[in-house]
């Protein structure tokens, strides 16, 4: 009987140190997230060579050029500050491609980039890449036009959707709330002009003499947007105002002598030295600018905040665009002279005088 009991207890043990021995093995063994090739932050980084490959939308529009001089000016300046060699990787499509742009992102990755700083020319296209990117470890900004379903970090830009309604309102007064408007709005898959598109058809709801002709796109350069224009025109007489969400066909001397500015005006988004002496002529009496040096310049301010000092980076850094005009032409050409670009002496005068 004695020996009865001595089995029992130990049974009883053995199934008590096994339920023992389970418990804590679920406390030990609970999974967590690997963040093992997440960006690291909240810490400075102790490298001294970083590499950040930029990769704009295409090499042939001038906005984007800016852009790269401004990253370079600030890749300059926050390494001397931080004790490190920032370089900027140029690796832009000399047009647009968002199936290069992926391929590059992935490049970029294999070839030790320490960040991608890039405009998307193709959401959709451009979303895998990244996000493989930043599971490779390498964090990923957009500028200009933004992944939003991607996990990138952060973005600078505009509200587009701001932008188009401010294009229209501007417009708006400049034809007296009356006309037939067409839209120029560049490659249809951006989505950030895609916004644009629609914030300018929105804002134009709320003028009743105030027709959309309609919406047009084309190849993002100066000649291409310049035939668009031409085109549009011939085959709708009728238009007497253009929104130009991007200030393409501005950046070529063309319609500088095919449009009448009795007849036709136009507000655009853009205001690089080219365009400038549509503003002189009356065709386009307001030009939105974008601070397109610093696409490159806070962008890569972001990016060191983040790779290189490890500090929080808010998600949205929203960019105000710059109204133009005649009154303000002369201070907007100091501005441009200042980030770098050869401004006609002419309205850099006209800053001189006030």
């Amino acid at each position: 009987m004695k020996l009865k009991h001595i089995l029992w207890g130990a049974a009883l043990l053995g199934i008590m140190s096994a339920i023992g021995c389970e418990g804590s093995g679920n406390k030990t063994e609970t999974p967590t997230a690997d963040n093992s090739a997440a960006p690291k932050t909240g810490a400075a980084s102790k490298k001294k060579d970083y590499k950040i490959v930029m990769i704009a939308k295409s090499s042939s529009n001038p906005v984007f050029t800016a852009a790269q001089t401004g990253a370079n000016d600030a890749a300059k300046e926050l390494g001397a500050k931080n004790g490190v060699n920032i370089t900027i990787d140029w690796r832009t499509p000399n047009t647009e491609d968002a199936q290069v742009q992926a391929q590059r992102i992935g490049q970029a990755v294999n070839d030790g980039a320490d960040a991608v700083l890039i405009s998307c020319s193709d959401a959709a296209k451009v979303t895998g890449a990244i996000n493989d990117a930043v599971g490779k470890g390498v964090p990923v900004m957009t500028f200009d036009s933004d992944a939003p379903d991607s996990k990138r970090f952060a973005f600078y830009g505009a509200n587009d959707e701001e932008a188009g309604a401010q294009v229209m309102s501007e417009l708006s007064k400049v034809i007296n709330g009356k006309g037939n408007v067409a839209i120029l709005a560049g490659n249809q898959n951006a989505p950030n002009l895609q916004k644009r598109v629609k914030g300018v058809q929105d804002e134009a709801k709320k003028y009743p003499g105030i027709k959309i002709v309609g919406v047009f796109n084309h190849a993002e350069t100066a000649q291409d947007a310049s035939a668009e224009v031409t085109k549009d025109m011939n085959a709708h007489p009728e238009i007497t105002a253009w929104a130009m969400i991007g200030g393409w066909p501005l950046f070529a001397t063309s319609l500088l002598t095919s449009l009448d500015p009795n007849k036709v005006k136009i507000v655009s988004v853009d205001a690089l030295p080219e365009e400038l002496p549509y503003i002189d002529k009356g065709i386009a009496p307001v030009l939105l600018a974008q601070p397109v040096y610093d696409w490159g310049y806070k962008s890569v301010g972001f990016i060191v905040d983040k790779v290189i000092l490890g500090k929080d980076v808010q998600t949205i850094n929203k960019m105000d665009l710059i109204r133009v005009s005649s009154d303000s032409i002369g201070d907007w050409a100091a501005t441009l002279q200042k980030w770098g670009f050869k401004v006609d002496p002419k309205y850099l005068a006209a800053a001189k005088k006030k």
